[in-house]
Parts: structure tokens; sequence; C-alpha cells
């Protein structure tokens, strides 16, 4: 049959083994392009023992394709990188990829390609790594630049079409005359998915002669002929078999088809599906049979369905012109609303930091949002609609719900962030900002400005988070919230405290205490005291820090909130290791790390195990401290936080040189300050890289040169800051090279 002979050319051309190449699968729509592929890979995955990558780029879909630069970040991710250790730009992004897969034997599938612009970043490079592509396009540009093979698919012959259709409907009809499934395969433009749909249709009617089956078709083809502005046979032929098959569904598997077509992205959840349709969700199980029965969808299981595009493209086309605007929009917005309650359920579930959600009005009628019994059941529903929440928001958006896109983009911060998704989390906040000013919403404006403030910080763009922040103080001034307005100023504190501009961050700190004094607000109160108190030993004044932070922890022992009680703990281990205190300190920060793991909660847990590692080196316990940095850094390159494992990797560097091992301390050093680097931290770069001088000069083969030039490095970058521990830290700098030959 055509496709066994497909799949055996395939396989001709399969380079020898360890050899890598670039293979293109072209065809047109319907012709079976990835079924041969999928096909091909499990055939020769044995071949390839580092594993497979894949990924549909969707470049014929309705909705936006998926893009160079987000394909890459997926396949980062799946290379083991953590989500934080993951450049922004996207030729960054390539050169990280390609870098990775240096001297790996993997496949990677790139399905649905729509140009060679999209796939050519994508392309490793290896000597060991095989390409496969599927697309309608012929992509010359890689056949002629990158020494793509080409292999086309072409159509099933007549006798390859007649043996399909009778494959499928053997168990229901007999006796069918050749002639009739020549005719049935010929309307079909023996095309493979077309002919499943159809040779079902002809299944599930087992006492209708065939002729009839096939005078439907021939009136539905002519109908699509006088309609059609082109003269491509094989679409003519796959709208004319959607069609037919379409119209014979029940009214109720019709609609939802219909409605289907609303939704963003080309695979769902049966509860997407009965939000749409404002139906409990044990009603949709039916329909959904029917509809994957007719092969308009396919199950993918756990509850979960896929269109092909074309399909996808069919339903969005139809539903334009069956239902009307005002059931579309209706539609929508039950959706949107949906996706928004349950990742507000989500958020609550898993999201390391909840403090910044707000109330939601209750759900539209015949919406019903999903609850989770559990963490892991919230983290599984969020990775299995991450692409579709992003698109649910630009959705919303694009539907004019603009109160539903910032919502949605608000609260999916809270998981972006959990997770250090930074790709998403701008992307959406982006939406949501420009649906929030669209609909002169200066609430969601306020909370748009302050995610993208946050996003900022945390990507080290901290002159644009400072704008943000700003931005968000304002609008929460000019809509009269004096609270809202304190909470985005401890957030544009954090931006300065994040740029080491510590008197910015102390002016912009102590404003916002005064408002929460002023309202009398106590949590945010105590928020602002433990901000305060941390600026306050960054600049070295402990008796300053002392009244902040006494007053955070009593105010929130006195709420029972453990968590921010143990972050208060930690700046007060701080405190006492800063004046002398080291057992007090070292008891402080064991208290702050048992508060940690008895809430469960890893992300803080790590950052108390980084001050007991200080305290515990600072009572000579430089065993322990290492042991405290290992599980630190451990539990942070988990969660994705890259600068936190490197605040850890810096911390066991210098253990390593209290035990007077310089050749271990040197490396950690260096690995804190490459992460340093990379993230654009010149404050922690510049302590990393002296450390590593001092480090480098205890070991016994240390070149002069390279120890004066990171130290000359750190001390430029110094310059920068005028805080006493910077001008400390520079002089003493400045000192040794004044020293050294």
């Amino acid at each position: 049959m055509q496709a066994v002979e497909d799949l055996n050319l395939l396989l001709a051309h399969l380079p020898e083994e360890g050899a890598g190449a670039v293979h293109v699968i072209a065809g047109t729509a319907g012709v079976g392009k990835t079924s041969l592929a999928l096909h091909w890979a499990h055939r020769v995955g044995p071949r390839f023992p580092d594993g497979q990558l894949y990924i549909n780029l969707r470049g014929y879909d309705p909705g936006a394709p998926v893009t160079a630069d987000e394909a890459l970040e997926r396949f980062l991710r799946s290379l083991g990188v953590a989500t934080q250790a993951v450049p922004v730009g996207t030729e960054e992004k390539s050169s990280l990829y390609r870098s990775l897969m240096a001297g790996r034997r993997l496949l990677v599938v790139l399905d649905n390609a729509a140009s060679v612009t999209q796939v050519r970043p994508l392309l490793p490079g290896g000597a060991h790594t095989v390409v496969l592509i599927t697309s309608r396009s012929r992509l010359s540009g890689l056949v002629v630049r990158d020494g793509a093979r080409r292999s086309t698919v072409d159509v099933l012959t007549e006798q390859d079409a007649v043996a399909l259709v009778r494959a499928t409907t053997r168990e229901s009809r007999s006796g069918d005359d050749q002639a009739h499934l020549s005719e049935l395969a010929r309307l079909c433009s023996y095309l493979p998915l077309a002919l499943r749909i159809a040779a079902e249709r002809a299944a599930s009617r087992p006492g209708m002669p065939l002729a009839e089956l096939i005078q439907d078709l021939r009136d539905e083809s002519a109908l699509w002929d006088a309609l059609s502005v082109d003269d491509e046979d094989e679409a003519g032929a796959v709208r004319s078999v959607f069609a037919w098959s379409y119209r014979a569904l029940p009214d109720y598997a019709a609609r939802l088809f219909c409605l289907l077509g609303l939704h963003p992205t080309a695979d769902f959840s049966a509860h997407a599906a009965a939000a749409l349709t404002g139906t409990h969700v044990d009603r949709m199980r039916h329909p959904l049979d029917v509809l994957s029965g007719a092969y308009l969808l396919e199950s993918r299981g756990f509850g979960r369905y896929q269109f092909h595009d074309l399909l996808r493209a069919y339903a969005t086309d139809q539903v334009r012109h069956e239902v009307t605007a005002d059931d579309r929009d209706a539609a929508i917005q039950r959706e949107c609303a949906w996706y928004l309650h349950t990742a507000y359920a989500c958020a609550l579930a898993i999201a390391h930091d909840t403090t910044l959600l707000f109330a939601l009005d209750p759900p539209p009628p015949g919406v019903v949002p999903l609850q989770f019994p559990s963490a892991m059941d919230a983290a599984r529903w969020f990775e299995e609609e991450r692409t579709a929440l992003e698109a649910v928001v630009a959705s919303a958006a694009h539907a004019q719900s603009h109160v539903l896109a910032w919502q949605l983009a608000a609260v999916l911060e809270r998981l972006y962030a959990s997770h250090h998704y930074l790709r998403d989390w701008h992307s959406t906040s982006l939406t949501g900002l420009e649906a929030a000013r669209a609909h002169g919403d200066t609430l969601g404006e306020a909370l748009m400005c302050e995610s993208l403030g946050r996003w900022c910080r945390l990507t080290m763009q901290l002159d644009d988070a400072a704008t943000y922040h700003d931005a968000a103080v304002q609008a929460h001034l000019a809509r009269g919230d004096r609270l809202s307005a304190a909470k985005a100023l401890n957030g544009l504190g954090w931006v300065h405290l994040f740029g080491h501009r510590l008197e910015e961050a102390h002016a912009q700190l102590t404003l916002a205490l005064g408002i929460t004094n002023e309202l009398g607000d106590p949590y945010w109160t105590a928020t602002l005291h433990y901000s305060l108190g941390y600026t306050c030993l960054q600049l070295d004044r402990p008796a300053d820090a002392r009244p902040h932070l006494s007053a955070a922890l009593d105010t929130f022992r006195g709420l029972g909130d453990r968590l921010y009680e143990a972050l208060v703990l930690t700046a007060w281990s701080m405190l006492e290791r800063d004046t002398g205190h080291t057992q007090a300190a070292l008891a402080t920060a064991h208290e702050a790390v048992e508060i940690s793991r008895q809430a469960a909660n890893h992300v803080w847990e790590a950052t108390t195990l980084l001050y007991l590692g200080k305290a515990q080196r600072a009572a000579g316990l430089p065993e322990e401290a290492l042991d405290s940095y290992h599980r630190s850094a451990v539990i942070s390159r988990q969660e994705n936080d890259t600068s936190r494992e490197a605040i850890a990797l810096e911390g066991a560097g210098g253990a390593y040189q209290d035990l007077a091992r310089a050749e271990d301390a040197v490396a950690f050093h260096r690995r804190a300050a490459t992460v340093h680097r990379q993230l654009g931290d010149d404050w922690k770069l510049a302590k990393s890289l002296s450390n590593l001088a001092d480090a480098l000069e205890q070991a016994d083969d240390h070149d002069e040169q390279d120890t004066a030039g990171h130290r000359r490095e750190a001390a430029a970058l110094l310059e920068a800051y005028a805080d006493p521990k910077s001008l400390a830290r520079r002089s003493q700098l400045l000192r040794r090279l004044s020293t050294e030959p």
C-alpha cells in the first residue's frame, strides 16, 4: 500500500547510525503526513538512545502558530534547562539549544511547519541528530541552504483508497459495489482524512445503499464547487466531506462541533467543552463520543480531545455561520469564566504566594469550575492547560471581554511566578494591560502594571520594573485606593533592593509604611516593617532594623501567619549575626527552617536554609553549612529558581573556603558567578567574583593574572553602588589590587 511505500522510502533515506540529517515530509492537507512521521519515529526510536523531541508547530491552524521562540523554550525545558535559566532572546535560546544538542543522539519531530523561518532556529546542527519536518509547503530553502532531503507524500492510489474504505466498513457493511467504492474514493480525492470520515458515515448507515450516500456527497461537492473561489481539488474534496458528515450529525452534536470552533487551541478537555455549551460535563460524554466516532474529533484519553487543523478550521468557519453573534459571545464568556475560576482554584492549591489574589464575582449560570482535591491534581491541570490558558486570555481580549482578560492574566501571574514561566507571564500580562486600558479599568491597569513590574524585576530589567510599579502607584492613587498604592510602593521598594539601590528602596518603603500605619492595616504594616528592616540590614544599620523586624515578628505571630513569621526570622537571624550573637542567630535560623518545613513550602524552605547556612558558617560549623546549602540548591533547582540556586552555590563555596578546600571553593564560586552573569545581577556577580579571587589565591596552582582580573571586574561593577557594604568591599578589592604585581 502507498503508506507502506512512503514509510519504506523514509527508512531508506535514514542516515547511517550516529549521523545527523534533516528530512522534510511534504504533502497536501489531510494526506497523512503526521501519521507517517509518527510511524517512522516509532520504528526508528531505538536508533536514538537520548530520546525524541516532538512539537506541533500549528503552522496551518486557524489560531496563531507556535513561534520558533516558544518552541525553543519548550525544547530547552525538555532538555533539563531550569525555566529561570532559559535566555530571553530567540537567538540566545537557539544557541543554548544547539550547545545542549551537541553530541546527543536525538530525533526531533517538527510537525505542521508553515515556513523555513519558523523551522530554521530549531535545527540543532549536531552530527548525531535527525530532524523530521512535516509541512504542506515544500520548504525549498531547507533543501537548498541546509541540505535537507525531501519526500513528497501523495494521495492514495485508488486501490489503497478502496481498501481503506473496506477496512473501515468491514464490520457493518458488505456487498458494496466496487464501482461505487471507487466513486466514493474519487469524491474524497483519495485523501486518508476525508476517506476515514466518509467511510465512517457509510458504516453508521449499514442499510442505506452506497449509491444514495454517494449522491449526497456529489450534491455537497457541487455546492462547494459553486462557492469555491479556487481550484484546489483536494481542498474542495475535504470541505465537501466535512460538510456532508457535519450535516448528518444530530443537532446536539452539530452545535457542539460549531461551538468548539470558538476554543482557542486545537486540543481541549470535556470540561472546557461543557463550559462552552453551558452544560454539565456528564452530558458532554455522548456528543463528544459521537464526534469522535465520526472522525471529526480525535480522543486523546483522560477526557481530552483534539481537532485536526483542517477540521478545526471548518468548525471555526461553521460557528460564524450557524451560531448567532450573541450566542457566540455568551459561549466565549462562559468558557473564559470557567478558565478564570478554575485557574483561581489552581492558584490557591499550588501557588507559592496567594496574598496578591483578589476576590472574584461568582461564575455565570451553567459554569461549574473545577476544584482540586490535591496540589498534584492542580499541577496536572495547569500543565495540561498551559497553552490554552495563554490563548484564552488573548481570546477574551479579542472578544472584548476585557475584565475577564485582565483578571485571568492577574490570576495566572501567581502560577507563572511560582513555576518561573516567564514567557507566558509576560505575554498574558501585556494582553491583560491592553485589555484593562481598552476598558478604561484603572484597577486592572494597576494590577497588570504591578505584574509586569514584578516580571521585569525577576528578569533584572529594573528601570522598566520601576516604571511599571510607579504607574501602578499612580493608578491606585487616582482611584483613591491608598492601601493598594502602598502595596505597589512595597513592590517598587523591592525593585530598588534587587538593584541594590538601597537609599531609594528605604525612601519608597518608608512612604508606604506611613500609609499603612495611617490606614491601620496590620498585615501590610507588618510586611512593610519586614521590608524596611531587611533594607536597614543591607544598609548596615542594625540598630534601625531591630524595631522594624520586632514589630513585623510580633504582628505575624499575632495573626498566626507562620510563613511570614519564618521570613522575618531569616532577617532576624541576619541581625543577630551582624551584631555578633552567633548562637542566637543559629537558633533563629533553625526555627525558620522548621516552620517552612511544617508548612510544606519548598520555596521558603530553600530561602530559610540559605540563612541557616550563613549562621552555621558564622558559628564555625562549615560542614553543617555545606549540608544546608546543598539542600537549598537541590530545592531551588527543582523549583526552577536559578538565582536562589546560585546563592546556595556561592554559600557552599564559602564553606569550602572555611574548610581550606580551595579547589572545591573555586569550582562553586565560578559556577555561581556564571549564573549571576547570565541573569544580569551585577551586584551578586561582583560578590561572587570577589570570593572567587580569594579562593583562587588559596589554591596551590593559581594564575595571578586571572585572580587580579576577577578583582578588577568586581571593583568595576561595585563602582555603581554607594551603600556601606559595597563601598567597603570595593575598597578592600582596590587595596588588594594595589599590592599585587
